[in-house]
């Protein structure tokens, strides 16, 4: 009976806990001894990035315990705005939906990042970049000889038009359906130049595959399953090129939007004093040569944007929610799947 009762119980108390929407790729609780205090991270940042700052941070932070939790970009948006699910940072490559989140109150503001970051790396006292990075191409060493690679958006458009053949089913781009960050360099690029809709129509003839994660895409890259890969995230290339063989990386010389990697203290954070300790230690990583060579995260650097042109930071600004207007989103993709998809 007692057996019986007790799972009544345990079913009862499963049953009033809400229902989480959104969906939890990989998670770690990295404990503290003695611990006094629990810090509660949601990230798109792959644990095997993450794991070295967390752990610097705890170093320099004795007593905290990280509960770190990776989803997608989407994802994070999902858990803060319809599941009002608990953390107290939001990390993500989604610039937009980062901002979108503060835009519409579901971020509480912190003035500490003003002494540390420029003021192009700060919206509204509620959102703060602490890295800057590239999305690139990504080659396969079987398909391309040295040099041999395109070096802008219009030798990449000629050399699948007129090699269809050799590159059939081996591109890979991001599903902008799903993916939070490939939606906002997709609609970047839109904006910067009209190649893009032409390298989407060219890809869509060759039956371009669409990846949810950019790790997955160096993957196939590196192996030769894929001759390339469009719009990588070049901070996980970098970090791969350290143990893996294969590829290579190109940053286009007409432009490479550069995305700034943010962080947030969501409205219903419960640990507020951890959350802005965690916040100072990221917005400080550039000082931190040795955690950004271990996480292949590279931290705030205007020197780097003012000496090469061909960079682009996404800048913060109302500019970021046009595309996550319905109607727009809609026209968007509805575009991108005529051009990509071709079904």
């Amino acid at each position: 009976m007692r057996i019986a009762h007790l799972a009544t119980l345990i079913a009862g108390l499963l049953l009033a806990l809400p229902a989480l929407g959104f969906e939890i790729e990989d998670q770690r609780l990295y404990q503290a001894s003695p611990q006094r205090s629990v810090l509660r991270v949601i990230s798109t940042a792959d644990l095997d990035v993450f794991d070295p700052i967390i752990r610097a941070f705890q170093q320099a932070n004795p007593g905290i315990a990280v509960d770190y939790t990776v989803t997608g970009t989407t994802e994070v948006m999902r858990a803060i705005q319809d599941d009002g699910a608990v953390f107290d940072l939001a990390i993500s490559s989604a610039m937009d939906l980062q901002t979108k989140l503060v835009n519409d109150g579901f971020a509480q503001p912190y003035s500490g990042p003003a002494n540390t970051l420029p003021n192009w790396a700060i919206w509204r006292d509620h959102l703060f970049a602490f890295t800057q990075e590239p999305a690139v191409l990504v080659v396969s060493d079987a398909f391309f000889a040295p040099h041999e690679a395109p070096r802008n958006r219009d030798e990449l458009i000629t050399l699948l038009r007129e090699n269809p053949d050799r590159f059939q089913g081996r591109i890979g781009t991001y599903d902008v359906r799903t993916s939070g960050f490939g939606y906002l360099v997709a609609t970047q690029d839109s904006r910067n130049s009209e190649a893009f809709w032409r390298l989407m129509e060219v890809m869509g003839r060759l039956d371009a595959k669409l990846y949810c994660c950019s790790g997955n895409m160096i993957r196939d890259v590196a192996s030769g399953e894929l001759a390339m890969a469009y719009n990588v995230l070049g901070s996980y290339a970098e970090s791969q090129l350290q143990t893996t063989d294969g590829f290579r990386i190109v940053e286009m010389t007409d432009f490479v939007n550069v995305m700034l990697r943010t962080i947030l203290i969501p409205a219903n954070a419960e640990n507020v004093a951890d959350a802005r300790v965690m916040v100072d230690f990221l917005t400080r990583l550039t000082a931190r040569a040795d955690l950004v060579a271990a996480s292949g995260l590279p931290g705030i650097d205007s020197a780097a944007l003012q000496e090469n042109p061909s960079l682009r930071p996404i800048r913060f600004g109302p500019g970021l929610l046009v595309f996550l207007d319905q109607l727009k989103r809609q026209n968007f993709l509805r575009s991108w799947e005529s051009s990509l998809v071709q079904e």
